[in-house]
């Protein structure tokens, strides 16, 4: 494990595995660094993979107050700990906060050169319910009175869309000790999203800087919201192209991730 300092000061915690051309991998909700493990493995042979864990998370520290500009400032440290570029990969809400850090090294530094968003969750039609105007509220609420288990099982439910039927087995596996404990960081996720899950257009020029090589990519057997999302960006972005990867979901498989990725970054 390494570590970098961000502009406010605050620590965060990464680890680096393969050599090539540096790759970060930015992971959304409750995901730490050891998430992108896998991944980060088989992209080894031709990156230089950062993943790290989000302010919060894991061994990286959390200096209040939360700014979503403060996450993109850990990302930009990162790419200069990396040598002032670097290529990205981001994963559901990771890959809006992605998208952002592009945005802003687009107003300053290069940056971020290219990019991969696999399934942004944005609410752009009426495909899935919207998400409550106090989500992100409420969520804080949960936390700030020792009630983490009930703010995982409401990003399960009201975020995500997880039935509730089968939160009581979720709630018996081994990894939801490790959800509750970065439970205070969904309400992060939330601020990334905005007003993005509204079930509203995206607007056409929030993120029109972002001139980079952008693939945006959905699974063919995710639910018609995140494929929709998907296109919408796609729509929005001035250098952006769709891929849909058939058979696969949210929860894409690394090994049929990886030749795409390395297709688009070495292109």
């Amino acid at each position: 494990m390494n570590t970098v300092t961000s502009k406010d000061g605050t620590k965060i915690a990464f680890d680096t595995v393969g050599e090539g051309p540096p790759l970060v991998i930015v992971g959304g909700a409750l995901n730490d660094r050891h998430a992108a493990a896998t991944q980060a493995g088989l992209l080894a042979p031709n990156f230089t993979v950062m993943t790290y864990d989000r302010r919060g998370r894991g061994d990286s520290g959390d200096t209040p107050p939360y700014a979503v500009d403060r996450e993109v400032e850990d990302i930009e440290a990162l790419v200069e700990e990396a040598g002032g570029t670097a290529f990205a990969l981001g994963h559901s809400s990771g890959a809006v906060l992605a998208l952002e850090a592009a945005a802003a090294a687009a107003a300053a530094a290069p940056g971020i050169t290219k990019l991969v968003l696999y399934e942004p969750p944005f609410i752009v039609d009426d495909s899935r319910p919207p998400l409550p105007d106090d989500y992100v509220q409420h969520l804080d609420e949960l936390v700030a009175n020792s009630r983490r288990d009930e703010a995982v099982e409401y990003f399960m439910t009201v975020g995500v869309g997880v039935p509730a039927e089968a939160i009581p087995s979720m709630k018996d596996s081994p990894f939801w000790p490790s959800l509750e404990a970065i439970a205070h960081t969904i309400s992060y996720d939330g601020r990334i999203m905005g007003d993005n899950m509204a079930g509203k257009p995206l607007s056409s020029d929030r993120w029109s800087t972002v001139t980079n090589p952008a693939l945006v990519i959905d699974g063919g057997a995710s639910p018609p919201s995140l494929r929709n999302a998907v296109q919408a960006l796609v729509d929005v972005l001035p250098n952006a192209r769709r891929l849909t990867l058939e058979g696969q979901t949210h929860e894409v498989d690394p090994t049929v991730l990886t030749p795409v990725l390395v297709e688009f970054f070495t292109s």
